[in-house]
């Protein structure tokens, strides 16, 4: 269950002090009004901080652990010892003036009333403040005009008394705020189904916030706010009884998941959370070079001593990885904004080892000849670019893709027929073109079909055409037919240098569907080409071409009229291994 496992993950990191306990959250803070033990407003401190983003400094607000914000939506609600100026100071910076003034007033009644029984310096500074202070004095005020432009862009104020105490760390508020966690009588009990336990049930669940896509105030995992949804007239939080501990906790736990930008991931319009039972982070690292090998900064060597330790062996300079222990319990969860909730791609549970060995599965698929400086490990991500329009303006795949091969992926069942059906799409429609750096028959598009074959189709008969590289023994007439068509075209190229379009560009899509029309043609031109060439790199093509032909002219129709799908991806391998191999060979020339 994903409420339960994220609930055990905040708890774990509450144990090690990560995370805030339970009415606590960290949030941003732009300045502070300095008050004198009297309630005046002193001054008003910014609390902003400089840090290195890239190449600038740039200023950032400050974190502080402050109490649970309430969850607004169009009503008026205040913050407890913190919030905007139009709550704590009533400036009205949207021309709003009455919505203003009730914004203030809500804010008074609510500190008045939480710190009335609070005798500490603190709070009596904050409800003297509440008492005197008048929102028309603002702009008057010689310690907020200098700042008037800066407040009304909506950052985040606290409370600090006579310049020493912030009000959020008296000891007598902090008690005083946690009592009223637990003294809320309008909360139904009802057996919790996160815990199991009888609690006051959380009629609205705090917001997840930072999810790509959502609303920027925050995107609710459980929510029912329609009667189609609701069962049995139970409205809310009631037609799935979490109780308010738990609820803190799963959203206190996912926020933290979301804003770990080394370890959250973003997929297309997709965002991917990972975390390890007991919250040792070395986990997610090891699964975040696994998962992501295109990023700087994983090394391909390291990939392979990691692969090495899931395979049993030991694998040298993996000291931070060696206390990994591969039967811990691991969990994966897709989520993607689905109007004002989060909509639950997929949500995974196995052992640590377990995933890493699905995707060491997955990367040996896809293994195949490549040039010398591309990285052995192709991303998720990158396999999804593959079919994807370069020409498009919006260049995140299909949503419903992007899960179904990451599913695929991390459990090792087969992948998406949309995926299979994207390449050939992208092969179909595009063309060589050097500026835009598009191939019709990538890399990616070759390695995808050569991994769909051997884990779709495990009864496929030219299982040798699967190899890494060019596999000089396979006679599979699809394969033999690819190799061909990639000679033709190098014949083509080498006898002219210049031209704009091959025969790639103009016969590939139905020389791999249907031979028959297309090849008699292309062995007719291709006398010509070699003709042209004549000398040593003539005799050199006519030797292959000869080889290549004499192994199609043994069936009784080496031309078929039709490929099937399977077919069709085994030519393209054939066609892609060869061109490998020439490639390689003209650059061994030039280079000397």
């Amino acid at each position: 269950m994903i409420l339960n496992a994220l609930v055990r993950y905040y708890e774990d990191l509450a144990q090690q002090g990560t995370l805030s306990p339970q009415g606590w959250v960290r949030t941003k803070v732009s300045f502070a009004l300095n008050l004198s033990p009297s309630g005046e407003l002193l001054g008003l401190i910014p609390l902003m901080q400089e840090v290195q983003r890239g190449k600038k400094t740039v200023e950032i607000p400050q974190e502080f652990n402050l109490p649970q914000p309430v969850k607004r939506t169009v009503g008026i609600a205040s913050n407890f010892l913190w919030d905007n100026a139009t709550y704590l100071l009533g400036l009205d910076s949207k021309g709003r003036p009455q919505r203003t003034l009730d914004c203030f007033s809500n804010c008074r009644e609510l500190h008045i009333r939480l710190l009335d029984p609070v005798d500490s310096p603190a709070a009596r500074a904050v409800k003297a403040f509440f008492f005197n202070w008048q929102p028309e004095c603002i702009a008057g005020h010689p310690a907020l005009a200098p700042y008037l432009e800066e407040l009304s862009k909506g950052g985040n104020l606290i409370f600090l008394v006579d310049g020493m105490e912030f009000a959020h760390d008296d000891p007598d508020i902090r008690r005083a705020w946690d009592r009223t966690l637990t003294s809320d009588g309008d909360a139904p009990v009802l057996r919790c189904l996160v815990t199991g336990e009888q609690a006051p049930i959380a009629r609205l669940h705090p917001s997840i916030k930072g999810v790509k896509g959502g609303q920027p105030t925050g995107t609710s995992l459980v929510s029912f706010n329609a009667p189609s949804f609701e069962s049995y007239g139970h409205e809310q939080g009631l037609n799935a009884p979490v109780g308010e501990y738990a609820a803190f906790a799963y959203t206190a736990a996912l926020n933290y998941l979301v804003a770990d930008s080394a370890h959250c991931k973003q997929i297309g319009e997709m965002t991917v959370v990972y975390w390890a039972q007991g919250a040792d982070p070395s986990y997610q690292d090891a699964f975040s070079g696994a998962f992501d090998p295109s990023s700087s900064a994983v090394d391909d060597a390291l990939l392979d001593g990691l692969f090495t330790k899931i395979a049993g062996g030991r694998a040298p300079n993996l000291e931070a990885l060696e206390r990994l222990d591969m039967s811990t319990p691991f969990y994966i969860l897709g989520l993607a904004p689905n109007a004002s909730r989060l909509s639950v791609r997929f949500f995974l549970r196995g052992e640590f080892g377990g995933f890493l060995r699905n995707l060491k599965a997955h990367y040996d698929r896809l293994d195949i000849a490549r040039a010398p400086y591309e990285r052995a490990y192709l991303s998720a991500f990158a396999l999804l670019r593959e079919v994807v329009n370069p020409n498009a303006r919006e260049k995140n795949p299909p949503g419903p893709m992007s899960s179904s091969l990451l599913r695929a992926i991390l459990t090792d069942t087969y992948y998406p027929q949309s995926l299979v059906n994207g390449v050939m799409l992208r092969i179909r429609a595009e063309q060589d073109n050097d500026e835009k750096h598009i191939r019709k028959i990538s890399r990616g598009r070759a390695a995808i079909l050569k991994a769909w074959l051997l884990k779709n189709k495990p009864n496929l008969s030219a299982k040798e055409a699967l190899t890494v590289s060019l596999n000089e023994s396979c006679n599979s007439l699809p394969y033999v037919l690819g190799r061909i068509f990639s000679v033709l075209e190098s014949v083509q190229k080498k006898a002219n240098p210049k031209l704009n379009a091959t025969i790639k560009d103009r016969y590939f899509n139905s020389a791999s569907t249907t031979p028959a029309t297309v090849f008699p043609v292309l062995l007719r031109l291709s006398n010509a080409h070699i003709h042209k060439l004549r000398g040593k790199k003539a005799d050199e093509y006519e030797n292959r071409l000869g080889s290549l032909m004499n192994r199609i002219e043994m069936n009784e129709h080496p031309y078929p009229a039709r490929l099937t799908l399977e077919e069709q991806g085994i030519f393209i391998l054939g066609y892609y291994h060869q061109t490998q191999v020439l490639k390689n060979e003209t650059e061994d020339v030039e280079n000397g």
